[in-house]
């Protein structure tokens, strides 16, 4: 077998899906969701490893610096969509969370497989965005054998900046060489090889629990409200409005008063309408708290 799948688990074949192409549509989609009912248990093995990175990722960005995520094809697009879906919901700058995909933007709408293979490509998109030893890289690949990746991990931990990687292939290259390895063991994937799909997902599930965990303990969330998100929309302004009403028990109307006073920050809003403060003090609050709200108001 490992001749085969060359010692890569996400290579090997599935046996339940074997005859998939002779299923009629129904089953065929049953073999698909049975099997990825299995990631999230593959997920949950890894969490100890993710709860490193979590923390890893606080203390960069406390420190100044980034988290960048790295991967080529579908793993570098997943890298890219994490990152630029924090500053809508999470109201950070765009630069805090970084996704970079070898073959750059172009590679997010069309196959550039190729970039994959140079190792020095990795690392020159590194020093593109003038990467530093405060930083955190995060390396994503399904076989844990990616080139571009590898190279911008090696440049990475030769600044002495913490580096993770997210495979779902523990005996790799990439594994071996990160000082935080999260490798769920996905297995075969339905479709031999095609680690866009069992794969994936699990590196999407990891890719959430760690920029969502580092937005939590960054004071991004008060109970379970995304509290600074932006309202850059109708459908925005109105959940930022009904976060108002959760978090700070008044209607619906009165959150958008409050929110047009805080200068349609939500965050602010909420702790003007529970401590009676104009704008400005409670933004010198909020800062006083690190940002976070239930340290404006007594609240642990």
């Amino acid at each position: 077998m490992s001749g085969i799948t060359g010692g890569i688990p996400t290579e090997g074949r599935r046996a339940a899906s074997a005859d998939i192409d002779k299923a009629g549509t129904l089953e065929m989609l049953r073999i698909i969701n049975g099997r990825d009912k299995e990631i999230a248990f593959a997920v949950e093995k890894t969490l100890g490893q993710v709860a490193l990175a979590v923390e890893s990722g606080e203390r960069a960005i406390r420190a100044g610096g980034r988290v960048v995520y790295c991967g080529a094809g579908t793993s570098g697009r997943l890298g890219v969509l994490d990152a630029s879906e924090c500053p809508p919901t999470y109201g950070v700058p765009p630069e805090m969370f970084t996704g970079l995909i070898a073959g750059g933007i172009g590679a997010l709408l069309k196959s550039a497989e190729g970039a994959e293979d140079d190792p020095e490509l990795g690392k020159s998109d590194l020093m593109g965005i003038n990467f530093c030893a405060d930083d955190f890289l995060v390396g994503i690949a399904a076989s844990g054998r990616t080139p571009y990746v590898i190279g911008a991990m090696m440049y990475a931990k030769g600044l002495g900046a913490p580096v993770a990687a997210v495979t779902c292939h523990g005996g790799s290259e990439m594994a071996k060489l990160a000082d935080i390895s999260i490798a769920p063991d996905t297995g075969p994937e339905v479709i031999t090889g095609s680690t866009r799909m069992g794969a994936g997902t699990a590196q999407k599930m990891v890719l959430n629990m760690v920029s969502t965990g580092i937005m939590i303990k960054m004071g991004k969330v008060y109970g379970n409200l995304m509290v600074d998100l932006r309202p850059t929309n109708k459908k925005l302004e109105d959940r930022a409005r009904r976060i108002i009403c959760g978090a700070a028990g008044c209607d619906y109307r009165r959150a958008g008063e409050l929110l047009e006073l805080a200068g349609m920050n939500p965050k602010t809003a909420i702790v003007m309408e529970k401590t009676g403060l104009d704008r400005e003090n409670a933004q010198r609050l909020l800062d006083s708290s690190g940002g976070r709200i239930a340290g404006t108001c007594g609240e642990r």
